[in-house]
């Protein structure tokens, strides 16, 4: 059983930066996709970007140019950097690994971006 933990969630201002982190239980070289999903109150859980072994990224429309994802094999670590926050931004984030066949979710961590 993979475990993903999450961390890097904060309270910031519009306009500020933060970097998320997603920590796996075991090494990701051979992870197939590592994703970032979001869910703000009342509303469903969204996709964000994802990257795969290959190092291809991905991102959705309201995050392209401001968010970056990367990975860290030697640390099991994918990252999140977020810049250009806006208020709309605000939500759990979480973390999504799929390995072959089986998809992973992590606890999230909490983003809250101030007007």
């Amino acid at each position: 059983q993979v475990r993903l933990v999450e961390s890097g969630g904060d309270l910031v201002q519009a306009g500020g930066s933060l970097r998320l982190s997603c920590t796996a239980s075991e090494s990701i070289f051979s992870f197939n996709v590592m994703a970032w999903y979001r869910q703000a109150p009342g509303e469903q859980r969204e996709w964000v970007a994802l990257i795969t072994s290959g190092g291809i990224t991905n991102y959705a429309d309201s995050v392209k140019g401001r968010f970056t994802i990367s990975r860290d094999n030697a640390k099991n670590t994918v990252y999140l950097q977020m810049s250009s926050l806006k208020p709309e931004d605000t939500g759990v984030y979480y973390c999504k690994a799929i390995i072959r066949t089986s998809t992973y979710w992590g606890q999230g961590t909490q983003v809250t971006v101030s007007s």
